[in-house]
């Protein structure tokens, strides 16, 4: 049996979909859920799904790497095998991206590397694109620049708003989300030398790409 952590800062639809997906044996369970909000909606999906939910504060703390140096110490206390980014919204120091190396994954809303950072469906609107979409990837300390496991793409359509185009990513990432948390806890999915491997072949630039995926 494999432990999950997940961090969130927000509303937490992609933990929802991931806790969805842990009621099937291909999945281990998520022992904890942790956020640097007092009122992030995902920590009451974690207690309506009985799972141990944690606000740590950052206010608490003088530097980035002190808080992160106390959220290394709740999260070791579940010895996690796996740490999952669920929209969580703070830039890791690079002791804790080290620490968790490997096992630590991200889901950005945008086709990396275009668009790392924040706002990105405004930005892709604005530059005219035609698609958009969503990367999972291992975290290392280049922001949103780690290893890309899996992208899953969208349409952008004429008259398309920003709600209409974050709507559209976010059911992808529900789906494209668990899927590879599942890869990693059976297994199937690794960082070697700074390249995701699944099945022991290494992915390219955009990730695993292929007709069909089956969750």
């Amino acid at each position: 049996m494999k432990n999950i952590v997940v961090l969130i800062s927000g509303s937490g639809s992609n933990l929802q979909a991931i806790i969805d997906a842990c009621h099937s044996p291909s999945l281990s369970k998520i022992c904890a859920v942790f956020s640097n909000k007092a009122n992030a909606y995902g920590l009451t999906r974690a207690k309506e799904a009985a799972i141990p939910a944690h606000f740590i504060d950052p206010k608490a703390y003088e530097t980035r790497e002190n808080f992160d140096q106390a959220l290394m110490h709740a999260i070791d206390e579940y010895q996690p095998d796996i740490v999952v980014l669920a929209g969580y919204m703070r830039i890791l120091s690079p002791e804790f991206v080290q620490r968790y190396a490997g096992r630590l994954v991200n889901i950005h809303p945008s086709l990396l590397p275009r668009y790392p950072g924040i706002h990105t469906h405004q930005r892709a609107l604005e530059a005219g694109d035609r698609e958009h979409g969503a990367t999972v990837h291992f975290v290392t300390e280049e922001l949103d620049g780690g290893p890309v496991i899996l992208q899953a793409r969208v349409p952008i359509f004429d008259g398309d708003d920003e709600a209409a185009l974050i709507a559209r990513v976010q059911h992808q990432e529900h789906f494209i989300y668990p899927l590879v948390v599942k890869w990693l806890v059976s297994d199937r999915l690794s960082m070697q030398d700074n390249r995701a491997y699944l099945d022991g072949q290494c992915l390219g630039p955009q990730g695993y790409a292929a007709d069909e995926l089956d969750l």
